[in-house]
């Protein structure tokens, strides 16, 4: 494990981030935005994809991205999760970027197709999401696969007392049953597929990239409004590019969603902290009975837990990232264990910032409730709670008692 403490070279890219974000999307005009004509901000991404180099930070030199890693893209999360900004950050410049970079042969960076799409999303000139629902944890099965030792379907067989017909003359042989190849079923629940130029579509005969204007995309109502959701349905004809087999498909995948999982943690470690500053902010300028109601011992109380608790998710998330940037072969467990905490963490954290502000948290206008909706919606993100910490009992030898 290397130190754990943010570089010189992260804080100035956190000081980068934070300004960028402070100047063009404050978390007090979110709502206003979100009643608006929309919550995504085209220029706002250029600037920090393009102009502050975020897009492309895990995508190598050679290919014209910044070299740097997930230690990185943690920090660019962090500030994005304070400010729940609306940008497809965390599904294009970290879960597709890292599903492509994982089909890289060993000891060089990809080649052919992938190279030129990574090249492309590393300029934040186009961006790419992993065609799968956002609840999709690292290792679990891919929606429509087959489970393993499942049956293979096969014809019924022929009822009782049944005889074959021997062709004749007369009675010549039936022609040929053809069964209609069944139409593809959408895809439910892709974050960020309505702002995706391009589609990862993991295939039984491999990982293919579709252009995302031969799908049909169809947007959904989430609760978390800042990270739009749509049904996504990709015609059989729509081939698109396939960029590898299927073994190499699926290992790119779980690398990708195990990625998309530990760096989420640090996007809940963000809007944890913004939720816990801001309610330390509230009840200090808050007075009642002619004193700040944050001199109260049970809301000092309160807030001291939520303290320590933030802490000890930064120390879950910054080991997840550090993991994965190392090549860990305890990632896995890292982010497990990072998930099943932090999502947690950023779920009361936003409870108790909507309840500290007492009724100004409860107002549409107050952004209170937009950090909640985002930590709702960020548990059942690349896995839920559950799904992590049975992925940690496994690794760890801790199997559930027999029979739970």
């Amino acid at each position: 494990m290397t130190d754990l403490l943010y570089s010189e070279a992260e804080s100035d890219l956190r000081a980068a981030v934070r300004a960028l974000l402070a100047d063009r999307a404050a978390p007090a005009a979110l709502p206003a935005r979100l009643e608006g004509t929309g919550p995504h901000d085209a220029a706002l991404w250029r600037a920090l994809a393009g102009d502050v180099g975020a897009a492309g930070l895990l995508v190598p030199e050679e290919l014209g991205g910044q070299g740097a890693g997930p230690r990185e893209a943690a920090v660019v999360l962090e500030e994005l999760g304070r400010a729940v900004t609306p940008l497809p950050y965390l599904t294009s410049s970290v879960v597709a970027t890292r599903t492509l970079l994982a089909l890289a042969p060993a000891g060089g960076p990809p080649a052919g197709p992938a190279a030129g799409l990574l090249a492309e999303l590393a300029a934040g000139r186009r961006t790419a999401v992993l065609a799968l629902p956002l609840t999709t944890g690292p290792g679990a099965p891919e929606p429509g696969a087959p489970e393993p030792g499942s049956p293979t379907p096969t014809d019924p067989p022929p009822p009782a007392g049944h005889r074959p017909r021997t062709p004749t003359a007369e009675t010549p042989a039936p022609a040929p049953h053809t069964i209609p190849a069944p139409a593809p079923a959408p895809i439910p629940a892709v974050a960020d597929a309505v702002l995706a130029d391009v589609l990862l579509v993991p295939r039984p005969d491999g990982l293919h990239a579709v252009d995302a204007a031969d799908a049909e995309i169809r947007p959904l109502t989430p609760l978390d409004l800042t990270r739009p959701l749509a049904a996504v349905t990709v015609p059989a004809d729509a081939a698109g590019t396939r960029l590898a087999e299927a073994a190499a498909s699926r290992a790119a995948v779980r690398e990708g969603l195990l990625a998309g999982a530990g760096l989420l943690a640090s996007e809940q470690l963000g809007l944890a902290e913004w939720c816990l500053e801001e309610s330390v902010r509230h009840t200090r300028t808050r007075h009642q009975f002619n004193r700040p109601v944050g001199s109260f011992q049970a809301l000092k109380h309160r807030m001291a837990e939520l303290w320590l608790e933030v802490t000890a998710a930064r120390a879950a998330a910054r080991n997840a990232a550090d993991a994965l940037a190392t090549g860990s072969a305890d990632a896995p467990l890292a982010v497990a264990v990072a998930q099943a905490y932090c999502s947690r963490v950023a779920v009361h954290a936003a409870e108790e910032c909507v309840q500290l502000h007492g009724g100004t948290g409860m107002t549409w206008e107050h952004p209170a409730h937009v950090y909640l909706k985002r930590a709702k919606a960020d548990q059942l993100a690349y896995g839920s709670a559950g799904h992590h910490k049975d992925t940690l009992a496994g690794l760890v030898g801790l199997p559930a008692p027999a029979g739970c």
